[in-house]
């Protein structure tokens, strides 16, 4: 069973920082990672 979950645009813009972001940790750029693959597709 699929997950039909999607990121919102917020979540997905200060994921997008995130993963920008010199001072961010591993983990913190995994999960922003993880919620941008999550986004709708265009």
């Amino acid at each position: 069973m699929a997950n039909k979950n999607q990121t919102s645009k917020s979540v997905a813009s200060k994921a997008s920082k995130t993963l920008r972001s010199k001072s961010a940790s591993k983990i913190c750029k995994s999960l922003a990672g993880s919620a941008l693959s999550q986004t709708k597709k265009k």
